[in-house]
């Protein structure tokens, strides 16, 4: 399996004009963005975040193959946050490709927002696919064609994004995406590669812990350091739990023991000191076998 990654923008300035200077060493990053193929030819992306034009552009195996050609076969959506959505409509191109997502999800996209009719503007556009809670389904191009890969999602909250009028909609707001894809490699002890992708989640319970037990990779929510992180920064703001996030030094101590292959923070605010190379939460995440993730990395599974 065949992982590539881009991570959102994150560097921060001192709250105050005349603040002591401080030793800021950080990467610039566009916006949470993962594509996944089995077979390094039909790609399908977890989410579709604002900054994908430039992460297609950045990105030569997403690059389109002729007029009308893209390796972009799907879209996974793990929830119906504008970052992680917006992106779609830059997909409107009349390229057939299929969309899978929480029932709930389908319906806020089809039935409350008008400007995601553009990608139905023709037949075939579009697919729209529900995916259901907890059984693996192949991921299928726009012509029901294998992929290779198998997605299982995990529903985690009824936290929706405060653009949703509909407040009684069922616990789908967000999802833990698990992708899985046969091994190509004869040398390989374990025929079958697994993905952890979590970009949002506000409390990791056992039951999950147990299902992330093994992957390869682990990709997790990294948005906030700190429970309290924009309160002390601005002052005011809602806690990091308040907006569905669970914060890294907890996630930290919570994951402590889990076994899995590497084990990356994404989905970075540009308040979190870990995106400083030089700060000791930078280290502290480091000396846990943690790392940070970056724009344009490729993992060969």
């Amino acid at each position: 399996m065949a992982v590539r990654h881009n991570l959102r923008l994150g560097a921060r300035k001192s709250a105050r004009k005349n603040a002591p200077r401080k030793t800021f060493r950080a990467k610039p990053r566009t916006q949470a963005q993962l594509a996944v193929s089995s077979d390094g030819s039909r790609w399908f992306l977890a989410g579709a975040s604002p900054d994908l034009a430039f992460q297609i552009e950045a990105t030569p195996d997403l690059h389109p193959r002729a007029l009308r050609d893209s390796p972009i076969a799907g879209v996974v959506l793990a929830s119906v946050d504008l970052d992680h959505v917006l992106g779609l409509l830059l997909l409107r191109e009349l390229q057939p490709l299929r969309v899978y997502a929480a029932s709930s999800i389908l319906r806020v996209l089809r039935e409350e927002n008008s400007m995601f009719s553009m990608l139905n503007r023709a037949d075939p556009q579009v697919i729209w696919s529900p995916m259901p809670a907890a059984v693996p389904f192949p991921l299928l191009d726009a012509a029901g064609g294998d992929s290779g890969l198998y997605c299982e999602a995990a529903f985690l909250s009824a936290r929706y994004p405060i653009y949703v009028r509909n407040n009684e909609l069922p616990r789908e707001a967000t999802a833990a995406l698990f992708f899985e894809a046969k091994s190509k490699s004869a040398s390989k002890k374990r025929a079958t590669r697994r993905v952890v992708y979590i970009p949002a989640i506000e409390k990791i319970g056992d039951d999950l812990l147990a299902k992330v037990e093994g992957a390869d990779v682990l990709l997790l929510d990294g948005t906030f350091w700190s429970d309290d992180e924009l309160i002390r920064l601005q002052g005011k703001g809602e806690t990091a739990h308040h907006m569905g996030h669970i914060p890294v030094e907890e996630s930290l101590h919570l994951l402590k023991n889990i076994k899995v292959g590497r084990r990356i923070y994404l989905h970075i605010n540009n308040t979190n000191p870990i995106l400083n190379q030089c700060s000791s939460e930078h280290r502290a995440v480091r000396a846990a076998g943690w790392e940070v993730a970056e724009d344009n990395w490729h993992l060969e599974l």
